[in-house]
């Protein structure tokens, strides 16, 4: 007060900044509101125009970034119940995967035992697997329901209001947009995962090679793109399928260095299961990653270089296409992804 009293703006500003600063560490951020306030009490009561035009743009820019701030520290306590979900999802996953192997066993000894049983056994063993899957589903679903709807009410209440006021051509604007639509397909993907996509039949050389032409101006030079996929029909769901082959053929394209390869196989691995494998030779995946990669949220990382939940979302819709998506430990020079589907 003093110091703006007889004129002497830069000496106010230096102390009114040293007490600001001192709250934001503090993170009360009631203290750092109360600080801008009575500088504009005080502008006022001076007749300082300047004075209060400047410190209401700063408080202004205040405003906006605690609404980021306390949105930001809401998403964490977020990820960490969702995270704290998980681990008791898996428990129970493991508990009952323990009871089905019993009963696999009790399965297989009963058919030595009696020829006449074999046929029931194979009847009850599918019963397992399809009960197993469809309680794995519906607990994911029961389980989860209120956190996401919780999480996505957050999200979309805290972020979106600020966000809209701020320039959407800004690289950390548009990553932020991206990750709430992210979060929002996780969510309804975990919650129809029971829910087949419909099918029909492709030429499945055609698909492939369609696909990796879509990918040849984002490689390095001289990368080699190769397919090879039989002329054969097969029934898939094609604007999932693509997606999902799409994003892992964009990865290898990123990461695998000029003079490298990228190639599409596609295998039959019995009368109703396929493969489709995706190959590079690029920096692969580092080993401390790989046990994570399919689960989301298991990282914070800057949103501007990706959000981390492009193969949470692809593992999603290859259970939803009744596969399974997987990374090839074994292959060592680059990466190697197997998408396998049951008709």
């Amino acid at each position: 007060n003093y110091y703006y009293t007889f004129g002497m703006n830069t000496q106010g500003d230096a102390a009114t900044n040293r007490l600001i600063g001192q709250y934001k560490e503090q993170k009360n951020y009631a203290k750092v509101d109360e600080c801008y306030k009575t500088l504009i009490s005080i502008a006022r009561k001076a007749n300082n125009a300047e004075l209060v035009a400047r410190t209401y743009d700063k408080y202004i820019l205040w405003t906006d970034s605690v609404k980021a701030l306390t949105a930001q520290e809401e998403l964490n306590a977020l990820k960490k119940k969702y995270d704290e979900s998980l681990a008791t999802i898996q428990e129970k996953d493991d508990s009952l995967s323990a009871k089905q192997y019993i009963i696999i066993g009790l399965c297989i000894l009963a058919a030595i035992l009696a020829a006449a049983l074999v046929f029931g056994a194979i009847v009850l063993l599918r019963f397992i697997i399809l009960t197993r899957k469809q309680k794995k589903a519906i607990s994911i679903a029961n389980e989860h329901n209120e956190l996401k709807t919780k999480f996505i009410q957050n999200i979309s209440a805290q972020m979106e209001p600020t966000l809209d006021t701020l320039d959407a051509s800004l690289p950390g604007v548009k990553a932020l947009h991206a990750f709430s639509n992210h979060i929002q397909e996780l969510s309804e993907l975990e919650t129809t995962l029971s829910e087949p996509y419909e099918v029909q039949e492709k030429n499945i050389s055609t698909f492939c090679e369609g696909i990796m032409d879509k990918i040849k101006g984002m490689t390095q030079e001289d990368v080699t793109l190769t397919v090879n996929a039989p002329k054969l029909n097969v029934k898939i769901n094609p604007e999932q399928l693509e997606r999902v082959l799409l994003h892992l053929l964009e990865n290898a394209a990123e990461y695998t260095p000029a003079g490298g390869k990228i190639w599409l196989d596609f295998k039959k691995r019995g009368a109703h299961t396929h493969q489709f494998i995706i190959s590079d030779t690029g920096c692969g995946i580092p080993e401390e990653q790989r046990e994570n990669i399919f689960k989301p949220f298991t990282e914070v990382k800057d949103l501007t270089q990706g959000d981390g939940l492009g193969l949470p979302i692809c593992s999603l819709i290859a259970t939803k296409m009744n596969g399974s998506l997987t990374l090839d430990s074994s292959y060592n020079k680059g990466a190697r992804f197997v998408l396998e589907l049951h008709a």
